[in-house]
Order: C-alpha cells, then structure tokens, then sequence
C-alpha cells in the first residue's frame, strides 16, 4: 500500500505564506457561522528555557501554520478517508489467524497485578492562567489546564465501554469535582475515546474539537460548537490554539463507518508559547518527526504506551513503550507523561508491563528521570 503523507505544501524557513492541505480529494467547501473565537494567541511565541526561565522565541514552523479556521464552521467532507492510512487495514488471513489464536486478553499471571496498578486520586492543583497542568483520569482522559483554560482530552468516565470488561482502575477524577470545562478534544471515534454517556453529561455549548467528519456524531446529540479540522489545521479559542495532526491509526464505530471520520492527535499552544502534545492513539512512524518540525518547542507529550500485543496485531495502530519513547525523541518534546494504559484491558500484555518498560526504556535513552512524569491516574503534574 502507498504511504499517504498529506503534507502542506512546503515553503523556504521564515516565508510569511500560509498553508492548507494539498490533498485535493479532501479539500471541503466551506461555510462559515457566525461563532467567535478567543483572543488570538500571538504569532511569535516565546517559551522559557530549561535553566533560567528566561523566554526565548521557538523556532519557526516549517512549513508555516496555516491560518486558524473560524469556530463551529460547517463543513462538507468527502465520505470516506482510506488514504489517509499508513498501513492497510486487516485482511481476511489476519483475521483467520487472530481468531485461530485469540490472544487478546492477559493470562492470569498478566492479571495479577491489577491490584499494583498505581492509583492516587488527590484533589487538582490550583493554578494560574499562565499555568500548563496536566491531570490524568485515566486511560487516554486528561485534564489540561492550559492558559486559563481547563480542557478535557478524550473524556472517558464511563465504567464500561463497549466489546470491553469493565476498567480495571477507578476514574482518578469524580466528575463532579471537575473545575467548568472550557473544550473538549477528541482524536477519533473509537468507543474508547468517544464515549457517549461522559459527553452527555456536559453542557451542549461546551466547545468540541473533532476530527474531520466527525462533527454530525456531535451534532446529532445537539453540541452547537463543534470544529471539526483535517490534518494540519487549527483554530483558535480563548487564547489557545488547538491544532489537528495525524496519526498512524484508523477510525470505525459501527459495522458501516470504517474510516468515515478521521484520526489524529492535538497540539495545544498557548498565548506565552506553552505547547502540549495530545497523542490519541497512534502507532509508531514518520508523522511525529514532521509534527516536532511544525510545531517546535513541544513541552510535553501525552503518549500511548499500552495495549500493543500481540505486536503482529497491533504494531500499525499502537505505540508500545520503547515506540513512545523514540516518538517523543522524533517530536523534540522536552518530556512525556505515559498514557492510554492500566484503565481498560484491550490486548494480551501484562497490566504491568507497559510502565516497567517506558521506564527502562526511558532510562536507556539517557534521559532526565524528571522528564518522565509516570502519573499515577488521579494524580497531577504543573510544569514549572
């Protein structure tokens, strides 16, 4: 199959021109609504150093960010976005030798250690506007606080989602503790990641960044602030920029949708050039060199480390944990915080296993053991 990479197109380094995708097949006709954004971010951010604090001006996004989409725009998308995936999807003798040999569970020795699974809830750190604060509720939901916003990654609070056992570790955060929710991101559609009932609960003006094709699924259930954005796009809000980036994944969830709606993961940068990275769910490959040149400066990665056996099953579309590591040297963030794993039983792996390898891992590639924030779920982190 050949490799889609639906890159902008490219520009000397410091050009002023803007860029849209140049995958014309995906290029909607738009129609805008009359919703407002947040004051602009500024276009040349700064952030501080590692060692004095003192901010110095991020390296220039080649190629150039385009220019942020409005917000709760209507757009037209094509139907389906198969060329959009980095490795085709499981054929008829995959699915014949996954089901002759059903390893999609842990045995009991990989489950004995649920009881170990680390799990501190504890109330979320104050903060300031100028604070980025990152609270793990489990699996792939984070509570980001993120120039005075508090945004909600792939909220999940939900007991149970569908095909699953039920989560094997509380959720780190009740949900009636949580501070107002200024947005939601969302990376694609499986029911791990989008989860109905937890959506329900909040306010339908709450504002949604969704993936491409995605807005309707939201709409339906009556969000009046939905922004759906293709790959290398953004927007702007409350003084944040939210921008879309690909992943090495695929979306379904029905018998009839298979990549209807895209897939991807977020970057959040705020008005002092705080910049976050929000995964979703990913395999490991070429797109997160690409994203660490786009948006230089990444202070933090949130990073899937689990459910990736058995790894012929799995490699395309997870990261295991020395992937996660070496995505986050490929991306230049300056630290990572593990997710996406200890919550629900998705693969064969031990329950374990995942955070005693990205430790190791982690330590191999001779990195500061600070810069690995291995939260227990419930637990937060504020970066300094």
């Amino acid at each position: 199959m050949t490799q889609q990479t639906h890159e902008p197109e490219t520009h000397e380094p410091g050009s002023t021109t803007t860029t849209a995708t140049t995958a014309t097949a995906t290029k909607p006709a738009t129609t805008t609504t009359a919703m407002t954004a947040g004051p602009t971010a500024p276009t040349a951010p700064t952030a501080p150093t590692r060692s004095t604090g003192t901010p110095t001006p991020l390296a220039p996004p080649f190629p150039p960010l385009a220019e942020p989409r409005p917000l709760g725009e209507h757009r037209v998308w094509p139907r389906t976005f198969h060329d959009r995936l980095t490795a085709p999807l499981p054929g008829l003798k995959a699915l014949a030798r996954f089901a002759r040999e059903g390893a999609v569970r842990p045995g009991a020795d990989g489950l004995a250690d649920v009881p170990r699974l680390p799990c501190a809830p504890a109330p979320l750190p104050r903060v300031g506007t100028r604070t980025l604060a990152v609270t793990w509720a489990g699996h792939a939901s984070w509570i980001v606080r993120i120039g005075g916003l508090t945004v909600l990654t792939d909220p999940v609070w939900s007991r149970r989602i569908l095909g699953t056992p039920a989560r094997i570790t509380p959720v780190g955060v009740p949900w009636d503790t949580l501070p107002r929710v200024d947005a939601v991101v969302i990376s694609h559609n499986h029911y791990d990641h989008l989860d109905a009932p937890t959506l329900h609960q909040l306010p339908r003006d709450t504002p949604v960044f969704a993936p491409a094709g995605l807005g309707r699924w939201f709409r339906r259930r009556r969000f009046t602030c939905v922004t759906e954005l293709d790959w290398w796009e953004g927007a702007e809000f409350g003084g944040v920029r939210f921008d879309f980036v690909p992943a090495h994944h695929w979306s379904k969830r029905t018998l009839t949708d298979t990549c209807h709606s895209l897939w991807g993961g977020w970057v959040l940068t705020d008005a002092d050039g705080q910049r976050l990275y929000f995964a979703g769910d990913t395999g490991y490959g070429h797109w997160f060199s690409r994203i660490g040149r786009r948006y230089p400066g990444i202070d933090l990665a949130l990073m899937p480390i689990g459910a990736y056996d058995p790894r012929w099953w799995l490699r395309d579309v997870h990261c295991d944990p020395e992937e996660a590591v070496q995505a986050t040297l490929d991306l230049g963030a300056r630290r990572m915080a593990p997710m996406h794993w200890g919550t629900f039983i998705l693969s064969a792996e031990p329950v374990l296993e995942p955070l005693t390898r990205v430790r190791v891992a982690w330590e191999k590639a001779g990195l500061e053991r600070e810069d690995l924030w291995d939260l227990p779920i419930g637990a937060s982190k504020v970066l300094d």
